[in-house]
């Protein structure tokens, strides 16, 4: 038992010891405040709305008074998010849609936007929130590498079957979650979908740099429509996101301590994305990335033009966009 105890007291010693260097400013700055009618009227659909920074989200821009369109895979969870949502809101609330999207399955993301166009009349606010992280190698329906197929192409897809509703919508904005993890990853065009050799962590950071350079080519080509997109950075939050995580079992209540000390709430995770769907500092702004509600540097390889085309124009063979 002994020697369990000191194996323990040095992984979690580790475990903060290294928390302490790399999120040595995770914590966020006061929640941010707006009038309670900012977002009333306005209609803001939301991936992976049921849990994680998606549902705080959520929550926020239900207290504002807008109609949040959930979009999830698990209805059941959506269905129980909703319910906590509504009843935290308090008595002058929005509206919570549920409505059922995978973003693994191309043809549950068409179904998706054919409802969203046959039932709303317009679209003010795109958050693209849903992701996966460092999962096991698997392929989406349409044969794509999880991780790439989900968080990058998946909202490639329903971003630009939503384009024409969000251009009659303007003004009108996009919000892409990215992650500061994308400093450690390139896109490997030569085996984009991982096919010859699979990192998990290595495929993670290639789809948000995807996400970065979505974001700068469809702000270019987004020019003079009155819709603005723009990306962001949350830090380490504690979601589900990092499930497929293994901590060895001895260090698993350190490691939450840690998390509790070190990381976001998911609250607190949810105030750049919230910030970028109503603050009016951001009206008009577009192709840039925030952190901590500041616009952020990004490394050179997240605002290479070149790059961003190519990526879009494999992205859209890939989804067969054009067919």
């Amino acid at each position: 038992m002994s020697a369990a105890v000191l194996v323990a007291a040095v992984v979690g010693g580790g475990v903060l010891f290294l928390m302490r260097r790399l999120f040595p400013t995770q914590k966020a700055g006061k929640l941010l405040r707006y009038p309670a009618n900012t977002m009333q009227g306005k209609t803001v659909i939301v991936t992976g709305a049921n849990c994680g920074i998606g549902k705080a989200l959520a929550g926020e821009l239900l207290k504002l008074r807008a109609r949040v369109i959930m979009a999830c895979r698990d209805r059941r969870s959506a269905e129980e998010a909703a319910e906590d949502l509504r009843r935290r809101a308090g008595p002058e609330q929005g509206e919570l849609v549920i409505k059922h999207l995978d973003l693994a399955s191309l043809g549950s993301v068409r179904r998706f936007c054919e409802e969203i166009k046959q039932e709303e009349s317009k679209i003010d606010v795109l958050v693209n929130n849903a992701g996966v992280y460092q999962c096991p190698y698997t392929k989406t329906e349409d044969s794509f590498e999880m991780q790439l197929g989900v968080n990058h192409l998946g909202h490639f897809f329903l971003t630009n079957l939503l384009l024409d509703l969000l251009k009659t919508s303007a003004p009108s904005r996009i919000v892409v979650l990215s992650s500061k993890l994308y400093k450690y990853g390139h896109i490997n065009f030569d085996d984009l979908n991982s096919e010859n050799n699979y990192s998990k962590a290595f495929c993670y950071s290639q789809s948000k740099l995807a996400n970065l350079l979505f974001t700068l080519e469809l702000a270019h080509q987004l020019e003079g429509t009155g819709v603005t997109v723009n990306a962001l950075t949350p830090g380490i939050v504690r979601t589900r996101l990092g499930r497929h995580v293994q901590i060895p079992f001895l260090a698993k209540p350190l490691f939450y301590l840690a998390s509790l000390i070190f990381f976001k709430s998911p609250l607190e995770g949810a105030q750049t994305p919230l910030y970028l769907a109503c603050s009016p500092e951001v009206e008009g702004v577009s192709g840039k990335c925030f952190a901590n509600c500041k616009e952020e540097e990004l490394m050179d390889k997240a605002t290479c033009e070149e790059a961003a085309k190519k990526l879009w124009d494999i992205s859209s063979k890939m989804v067969g966009l054009n067919d």
